[in-house]
């Protein structure tokens, strides 16, 4: 067996995480932008997989799957939470998310939705997501826009909770 044979099989052996990217939209009166996704019940953020394998970066990934679902290619602000999150039948997930700003009405009147994925997008006022989202994305948001508020550094989470 060669070096490259060997750590070939290293890393073959070695645990696997997926990534995940979104942005984090809001108007002027501070309601986030929510897409409706077709394949599963609820709603998201504009995000998905980053594609790691092709050495597509989670800043990347957020970005191109921004421009891909909602039709909009804009510079992301920083990074305001990253979330550890454990699943069921999968492995665990790291969620990056991004600030994407505050969208002007002609931005949201240029939302172009993608029809193989999504439904709709609406606007949440923040005590209304978590009717919205769900379980840790819920809680991932919800840290956020705390961290958007305060102007505090990026926020560690674990399923969407605070890490100590």
């Amino acid at each position: 067996m060669t070096t490259t044979d060997s750590f070939a099989a290293y890393i073959a052996g070695l645990p696997r995480v997926l990534a995940g990217a979104a942005a984090l939209f809001r108007d002027a009166e501070g309601r986030v932008l929510l897409v409706e996704p077709n394949y599963r019940e609820g709603w998201a953020l504009p995000g998905g997989t980053v594609e790691s394998d092709e050495g597509e970066t989670p800043r990347q990934g957020a970005r191109r799957e921004t421009l891909e679902e909602i039709g909009l290619d804009r510079e992301l602000g920083r990074l305001l939470a990253v979330d550890w999150v454990h699943g069921t039948g999968r492995p665990p997930l790291v969620a990056y998310l991004y600030d994407g700003g505050v969208l002007t009405d002609a931005e949201f009147k240029a939302i172009r939705l993608q029809e193989e994925e999504l439904l709709s997008w609406r606007l949440v006022s923040p005590e209304d997501l978590p009717g919205h989202l769900l379980g840790a994305l819920g809680r991932r948001v919800l840290a956020a826009l705390e961290v958007l508020a305060s102007g505090s550094g990026t926020a560690e989470l674990e399923n969407g909770h605070r890490v100590a």
